[in-house]
């Protein structure tokens, strides 16, 4: 299997990296090549996808797995020709393998009819039902992984949506940085064996965090 970056991948315009980059920088519309700059415009387009997702989704929207693909698309599709498709190459991080690529639209599907269903439009009363909504969302979308880059920023993207139809504010993923940032990929592995209370340990905090700053 092609080595990827902090991937493992093969086949398709996917794996491509764009010509001069050394192998960091996936092939994109606009020539970059250097892995800094990519993270700037990544970052510069996720604020704006942010800013049109807000005006898009409202309190009593039902997410669904066409949405995820929105999402992605709008974010990402200034730069990559393949924004807001199922990947269709094989990944992993780590060693650890996320969802097989053929297995991406069914298991899609059951997170569509499973938890985003369940749990969306999120208006629970109590907070420990938004945040335990919130972890099983977040971390059943992480596990599939339906996209070749972007999964964790789409997972966060759409759990903001989730808290802003609570009435939480934006949520500040700030805190989630180096010791944290490891127990946050411990939160998504402990989601294979549904284990969702160390990811609603993460968001515990990070709606602190958020409320803090806001003067909650």
């Amino acid at each position: 299997m092609k080595k990827a970056g902090r991937y493992d991948a093969s086949g398709l315009i996917e794996a491509q990296f764009e010509p001069g980059s050394r192998g960091r920088v996936l092939r994109n519309l606009l020539g970059i090549k250097g892995k800094r700059e990519m993270d700037q415009v990544e970052a510069r387009e996720q604020l704006r996808a942010l800013e049109e997702l807000i005006g898009t989704y409202d309190q009593d929207h039902r997410f669904s797995a066409d949405d995820t693909c929105r999402i992605h698309r709008i974010w990402l599709g200034p730069i990559y020709v393949w924004a807001g498709q199922y990947r269709q190459v094989n990944l992993s991080k780590g060693g650890f393998p996320f969802a097989a690529a053929d297995q991406i639209p069914r298991l899609m599907m059951e997170f569509e009819k499973g938890p985003l269903h369940q749990f969306t439009p999120c208006r629970f009363h109590a907070l420990d039902e938004v945040i335990s909504a919130i972890a099983i969302v977040h971390t059943e979308l992480l596990l599939i992984h339906p996209f070749r880059e972007g999964n964790g920023r789409v997972a966060r993207l759409l759990t903001i949506l989730m808290a802003l139809q609570v009435g939480l504010p934006p949520l500040d993923f700030g805190g989630i940085k180096g010791r944290k940032r490891q127990e946050y990929f411990g939160a998504v592995k402990a989601g294979l064996e549904r284990n969702y209370q160390p990811m609603g340990r993460v968001f515990s905090a990070v709606i602190r965090r958020t409320l803090r700053a806001y003067g909650g």
